[in-house]
């Protein structure tokens, strides 16, 4: 570790870090859901076509993805507000991170059927 650096490698870093990535990764999303909407103005057949490539497997691992990256966002999100207006928010921010990331793990064991159910059936039938 370079000498006079704040970073430490600990949770508040690394959580920072998914802050972060998260928040781009839903932007890069959004902007993606722009463009792809849009096309149903210009050719609906080209439309059609992307709407169907959404319908596949792969898709669907990505759409878990989304949901994993939205909820741990707004999870550590929240977290955030409580560190910053909480007195005590600095000194629990460890605790917080981690009770963030079991709700996460709940949250996504809970999205699994929703979001990968389709495609679980798509590959190895009903």
């Amino acid at each position: 570790m370079p000498a006079g650096t704040l970073y430490r490698g600990r949770e508040g870093m690394w959580s920072w870090v998914a802050h972060r990535v998260t928040g781009v990764l839903i932007f890069f999303f959004l902007f993606v859901h722009v463009l792809d909407t849009s096309l149903v103005r210009v050719s609906p057949e080209a439309y059609d076509d992307t709407v169907a490539v959404y319908k596949t497997p792969i898709v669907a691992l990505l759409e878990y993805g989304l949901v994993a990256a939205i909820l741990f966002h707004a999870l550590n999100g929240l977290r955030v507000v409580a560190v910053d207006f909480w007195s005590k928010g600095t000194k629990y921010q460890r605790q917080m991170l981690w009770a963030v990331m079991g709700i996460w793990i709940v949250l996504m064991i809970g999205a699994l059927y929703p979001v990968l159910g389709h495609a679980v059936s798509e590959l190895f039938g009903s």
